[in-house]
């Protein structure tokens, strides 16, 4: 690890970004160029402290999941990500069609989006990022590890991931899941992410094993759904989304018909907040 270059890149790309680049009160008294240490770290999820030293050309080798959390908080592009893992002294992550990267501009959409219940996720339905009001929406679906981290994973695998789809939309939710599965094996071959993520469904899931026998093709990339929120009751919501098709992601805002009872759900729950 060259700790010295590695400490300047850092300092630099963060002297770069101006709190309003990220979503951050300006403040009166700041005199700091750019964003300041805390602020970097509070962005990235990971202590002041150990952010701190990094700049500092102290403390252990970061990990490799903590420069993907700093590279994040920095808005960098996929390629200063890149730079940023080989400085550390890391090899270069193989590019897939998982795209965990969010691009900086992705990145300066969403943050915009504060106040709406907005989601980037790749491919293979893995969150990446959520606004507040979307966590408060559908729960925190960045915090699973492993192949829970899929939403069509956790869909046929875990009984819990459809409380909040009514009963009598299972069965279309679960078709619209595969579908897209399937499209997005069909791109990158049965030794993808995808390829891998169906083969071991096929084997856990009969349900899964069925419809994706059936061949079912992909529908609106976001279709109009109901969910029954725990706090303000049920929900019609509608998804518009941002397809980033180098990245293999897609953020997408979910918005309520005004003058409804979703929407006025909608509203109520931005001042409930998350759980």
């Amino acid at each position: 690890m060259d700790r010295q270059q590695l400490a300047d890149f850092l300092r630099k790309r963060r002297a770069a970004l101006q709190p309003e680049d990220v979503g951050l009160p300006r403040g009166a008294r700041r005199r700091t160029a750019g964003l300041r240490r805390e602020e970097v770290a509070a962005l990235s999820g990971v202590s002041a402290d150990y952010y701190s030293r990094i700049e500092q050309r102290r403390g252990p080798v970061p990990s490799e999941q903590v420069l993907a959390a700093i590279a994040h908080g920095l808005h960098l592009s996929l390629e200063e990500r890149d730079r940023l893992v080989e400085l550390a002294g890391h090899a270069l992550p193989r590019r897939t069609q998982r795209g965990d990267h969010i691009n900086a501009g992705m990145m300066r959409i969403l943050d915009g989006l504060a106040d709406a219940p907005a989601q980037v996720e790749n491919v293979l339905g893995v969150t990446l990022r959520q606004t507040r009001l979307a966590v408060a929406l559908l729960g925190d679906e960045t915090s699973y590890t492993g192949p829970e981290r899929s939403r069509v994973y956790r869909w046929f695998t875990d009984h819990r991931s459809r409380d909040r789809i009514p009963a009598e939309d299972h069965e279309r939710h679960g078709r619209t899941l595969t579908a897209r599965l399937a499209a997005v094996q069909a791109q990158t071959g049965q030794t993808s992410p995808a390829g891998e993520l169906a083969a071991g469904l096929r084997s856990r899931s009969t349900e899964f094993a069925r419809l994706w026998d059936e061949h079912p093709v992909v529908g609106p990339y976001c279709e109009p759904k109901r969910l029954n929120h725990p706090e303000v009751g049920l929900v019609e919501l509608h998804g518009q989304t941002l397809l980033d098709p180098d990245q293999f992601q897609a953020l997408t805002v979910f918005t309520a018909v005004p003058g409804t009872a979703s929407h006025e759900r909608l509203r109520l729950l931005s001042v409930v907040g998350a759980p």
